[in-house]
């Protein structure tokens, strides 16, 4: 059964209480009406009624009281933190009136005159419905800063982690590179005999551990490298580079590379046809940086070349939209674009694993898949050249790379 409704009457006319009472009972609702005179009675009442923790539904407040006036009552109550729907009742119809009341908190105002039992009930209703409309949203914006002021926490500690991670690379990466390099140079001693003379089987170990070192030691220099990108600590030395001429020497380091591995890798200039001059391949940039993301694409390639063939082709190409510009020298001036290709009839790659191809710590399906942290590497520098990186590739048919940068040939 449904628990009666608990109304507070505050007016000093015991006539407009009664009609109050009357007008609400004639609704067949089933209400418990509490009354007051005066304002210091009525704060009496609400008060004992928050400290035992209990409510009313809805409270009708006289505007003028024998002691006070409805608005100094309305500060009282907000200032107790007690709220309830409130209705001012007043026998004037002033509009002034009723815009003070609602600014100081009432739910509802509403002048004697128009009380009656449809008009009344309709008040009591809407003023409970629009309270709970409120507490509602209050609620809701009070979890809404409790979430916010959690997720604020949670990013915090997200940032402390992350700096201390990066901490922890840099160290770590720092740390392991110190032995490396002393192991490297102690094993090449070796591999030159001085210390004792060596057997040829002890050559080839010795071969197989260099090897090994020189792979573990790239791993944690390309390691260092992203920290160093990532935290926004790398500093470029922008000079013009001729991309031929670093092409040129990479390949001719990791030819031997290829060949043992039978192999053929090629360099073309696709620009040869129409005259294209070995200067014109130029780029502003750092060259350490563009060497690497070259090491790094050939490099990559001929990993996952089995048999067949790689090649690397170098091109100009122009800006088309700049081409169609007529209007003067400055915007007839035509914008050049590098192309570096790096293609492979390798193992290829599936879509799903082209999509993730350069994301860092990107694990491929294949087996010799390494750290996933080169490619990852390979595209922040085309990046921070203001280049771009795209791949095509088909399992089983190899893959081609293409990187665009900006030439400084006009």
């Amino acid at each position: 059964m449904r628990a009666p409704l608990r109304v507070l009457i505050i007016d000093d006319d015991e006539v407009d209480r009664m009609a109050v009472r009357r007008a609400l009972r004639v609704t067949g609702s089933s209400i418990d009406f509490t009354e007051a005179v005066d304002a210091e009675s009525a704060i009496a009442i609400l008060k004992q009624t928050k400290e035992t923790e209990q409510h009313f539904d809805c409270i009708f407040l006289d505007y003028w009281l024998p002691d006070r006036h409805g608005l100094d009552v309305l500060r009282t109550l907000h200032q107790m933190g007690i709220r309830f729907p409130l209705v001012i009742l007043t026998g004037q119809g002033d509009e002034q009136i009723a815009v003070e009341v609602m600014k100081a908190g009432a739910t509802d105002y509403l002048p004697k005159s128009f009380i009656s039992t449809d008009r009344l009930n309709q008040t009591l209703y809407n003023a409970m419905r629009i309270h709970n409309a409120e507490i509602e949203a209050e609620l809701a914006n009070q979890r809404l800063h409790e979430s916010y002021e959690q997720l604020k926490d949670q990013n915090h500690k997200l940032e402390q982690i992350s700096l201390e991670r990066q901490d922890f690379i840099s160290h770590l990466t720092h740390d392991l590179r110190t032995p490396l390099v002393a192991a490297d140079m102690m094993l090449k001693l070796f591999q030159r005999e001085a210390f004792c003379p060596l057997s040829i089987d002890m050559h080839v170990a010795l071969t197989a551990m260099v090897r090994s070192n020189q792979v573990l030691m790239e791993m944690v220099n390309t390691l260092l490298e992203v920290h160093c990108y990532e935290a926004g600590s790398k500093t470029l030395t922008l000079i013009n580079c001729n991309l031929w001429e670093i092409v040129s020497e990479v390949i001719q380091e990791l030819q031997p590379l290829a060949l043992e591995k039978g192999i053929s890798l090629k360099l073309e200039k696709f620009g040869l046809s129409h005259n294209l001059d070995s200067n014109q391949l130029q780029i502003k940039g750092d060259r350490l940086e563009l060497r690497r993301m070259v090491t790094n694409l050939i490099g990559n390639s001929i990993k996952f070349t089995d048999e067949g063939y790689i090649e690397v082709n170098l091109d100009i190409v122009k800006d088309k939209s700049s081409q169609n510009s007529t209007q003067n020298s400055v915007q007839n001036s035509v914008q050049n674009s590098v192309i570096f290709t790096v293609k492979d009839t390798g193992f290829g790659m599936s879509d799903a694993d082209r999509l993730t191809l350069f994301q860092r710590f990107r694990k491929g399906t294949h087996k010799q898949s390494g750290s996933g942290l080169g490619l990852h590497l390979v595209q922040r520098i085309v990046n921070v050249h203001q280049g771009t990186i795209s791949v095509s590739s088909e399992l089983g048919k190899g893959s081609l790379f293409t990187v665009q940068l900006p030439s400084i040939f006009i």
